[in-house]
């Protein structure tokens, strides 16, 4: 069974679809960007996998052992999230609180799993710096470690590198890269960024007027995506 199925799932607001008939599966370890125009309903779509909003119709479920509390999640920032007042380690750490259960504090097993995530994002250096007071980059970096305290099975992103700069941008991919292969974390991330998402994405979806799901080689080669992708400034 996939670790994630989607089935003839609509999408919307107050019973007005976006998007209906939508279809697709997520293997374990897989690295799926979705894609698509602006008011598409990419990141509609990740708040009703999430199950934070509920599908018009439709039915999305897990397999593979993957519970709800174990898809770790990036969403995009707000100025508040970016103005929070918290120390890395803290803010690192409340990715845990799915773990603890009726406790009213972190035990040894969450503090290991926040300093191994903090390890692994490169950021052990700023765990007493207050959150707010760090660039773009170092937040996204505390946020992706936040993510990873939440699972080691699946990862949503969305627009992981937006209003980043473009040194800051590569080595996000990479991080992320590095956590699908090394780690065999399956990632499901929303860009704007086609060119990265070829690069490094093993499967697209593509939703919009046009909807493609498929392999990335036959994303190039299929229609839905020549309009999209020359737009976008793709290059192969």
């Amino acid at each position: 069974m996939a670790q994630l199925t989607v089935k003839d799932l609509a999408l919307g607001y107050e019973g007005k679809a976006i998007i209906s008939g939508l279809s697709f599966e997520v293997e374990a370890g897989d690295y799926l960007c979705i894609v698509g125009e602006n008011g598409s309903g990419k990141s509609t779509l990740m708040r009703t996998l999430l199950r934070l909003q509920n599908p018009i119709s439709g039915t999305i479920e897990t397999g593979e052992g993957l519970a709800r509390s174990e898809i770790g999640y990036l969403p995009q920032q707000s100025i508040v999230q970016r103005d929070f007042p918290a120390s890395v380690r803290e803010v690192v750490l409340s990715g845990c609180l799915s773990h603890i259960g009726k406790r009213f504090w972190y035990g040894p097993a969450e503090k290991k799993l926040a300093r191994e995530s903090m390890e692994k994002m490169d950021i052990t250096h700023l765990a007493k710096r207050c959150y707010r007071e760090l660039s773009g980059g170092q937040q996204q970096r505390v946020l992706l470690a936040r993510a990873l305290c939440a699972t080691r099975k699946m990862l949503l992103l969305d627009e992981p590198v937006a209003g980043l700069d473009p040194k800051v941008t590569a080595e996000m991919y990479e991080l992320i890269a590095r956590l699908n292969r090394e780690d065999g974390i399956t990632v499901i991330m929303i860009t704007h960024d086609v060119n990265a998402a070829i690069e490094y994405a093993d499967k697209i979806l593509h939703i919009g007027k046009d909807v493609f799901f498929g392999a990335r080689d036959q994303y190039l080669s299929n229609r839905v995506s020549l309009g999209f992708a020359s737009a976008k400034g793709v290059t192969e």
